[in-house]
């Protein structure tokens, strides 16, 4: 079965999350990705934990699949290496801060001429221009500027950051997705282009309604904790063991809670008989709930209420998560086989397709592992050729 991306070669000249992260989701779906590192240490991801016999299960979990080189771009023989490497790809994709691509004599104007139909995705954290663009950029630093972390946590209590890197993957999935509808206008207008994806612009989009509130109605949120000011009963509820999460959009989700907790009567009781009397109770209506919730086990609370009409979820740990039979069953569970290493097993790629291939092509590469590849079977160099580049050092030490 064939992949949605097959023939594409993407260069991953990224590090760390966002772009590799953004090359995988590709690579998974046909692309195929050359990562080019810098030499000695490559990328930064390369040394962050969990580690299995001494490699980063980080690392693997976003650059597997794909193949690596390394290139010196302190040399103007990696620079011109690097552009005979630029000549045969359909997209490259960088994170470094904007200016750095400029200064390497690798930025759009001069790759165009290299390869006027190459796409070129810029990541970084502000964007190639504005006031803030010089900045690096950073996932929680970028949850702070952008008002994320302002809305985040319990009012009572300081901001806190999301506990995953969610502008780091929200950015991925941006890139890849503004890199595939750019190969789409290629293929009807011949023309490369350059994309301009800032952390930044990704984390405001995450404000979601939070941004409308303020530009339409003038009000700033303020942190709710797990609420949603608007909707009730919209929050976690104390379990006997643990916590569920409930949500009763509409009439109809509230009236079947009430009659799951065997409180029928409750849907009619003015104090919560529409949604603006329930936000105005929502404190009672809560302890109404959770002294129903908190005598009973997660696996009771679910049982009774998961029929009852009401969105009704268990708030599980990652270890629930992943020995869930569901995750299994969404293929969300991915063993690669990891030279050295052995089994890792990581999480699958979220784009489920009927007919084509979306699925991890191999493990992570080890550092330069590729570079002969690169300069005899890709740039069709001889041996002799390919000897003489790698003892002078451009691909790293020998």
């Amino acid at each position: 079965m064939r992949g949605m991306l097959d023939g594409v070669r993407i260069i991953d000249f990224s590090t760390t999350v966002a772009g590799p992260g953004c090359c995988y989701f590709m690579g998974d779906m046909g692309a195929e990705v050359i990562k080019i590192e810098k030499p000695v240490i490559g990328d930064e991801a390369r040394f962050f934990p969990p580690y299995k016999e001494g490699t980063s299960a980080s690392f693997i979990t976003m650059n597997h699949g794909k193949r690596s080189a390394v290139i010196d771009l302190k040399k103007p023989e990696g620079v011109a290496l690097f552009k005979e490497l630029i000549a045969t790809a359909d997209v490259l994709v960088e994170n470094m801060t904007p200016g750095t691509m400029k200064k390497l004599g690798l930025d759009y104007d001069t790759l165009k001429q290299v390869n006027p139909k190459l796409i070129l995705c810029s990541i970084s954290g502000y964007g190639q221009y504005g006031p803030l663009s010089p900045l690096p950029g950073y996932d929680s630093v970028i949850q702070a500027i952008s008002g994320l972390m302002s809305t985040t946590g319990y009012p009572d209590r300081p901001p806190v950051r999301s506990g995953t890197l969610i502008v780091d993957i929200s950015t991925a999935y941006n890139a890849a997705f503004a890199i595939c509808a750019a190969l789409y206008a290629r293929e009807k207008t011949g023309q490369g282009e350059h994309l301009d994806i800032a952390m930044y612009d990704v984390a405001i989009t995450l404000l979601e309604s939070k941004f409308v509130e303020y530009t339409v109605a003038g009000h700033v949120s303020e942190r709710s904790g797990n609420r949603f000011e608007l909707i009730t009963p919209f929050d976690t509820f104390k379990t006997a063991d643990s916590h569920v999460f409930i949500i009763c959009i509409s009439e109809h989700t509230f009236k079947g809670l009430c009659t799951a907790i065997g409180r029928p009567e409750l849907a009619a009781d003015p104090r919560f008989s529409n949604l603006m009397a329930r936000n105005t109770n929502q404190v009672e209506l809560k302890h109404i709930i959770e002294g129903w919730t908190s005598v009973r086990s997660t696996e009771e609370v679910m049982a009774a209420l998961m029929h009852s009409g009401a969105p009704v979820a268990p708030v599980n740990n990652v270890k629930q998560v992943i020995e869930n039979p569901h995750t299994k069953a969404r293929g969300m569970l991915v063993d690669i086989e990891q030279p050295g290493v052995g089994t890792v097993t990581i999480f699958g790629n979220a784009v489920k397709a009927l007919n084509s291939r979306v699925e991890a092509r191999g493990p992570a590469p080890a550092l330069g592992q590729d570079n002969h590849w690169l300069l005899t079977d890709l740039l069709g160099k001889s041996d002799e050729e390919a000897g003489k580049i790698l003892a002078a050092g451009i691909m790293g030490q020998v």
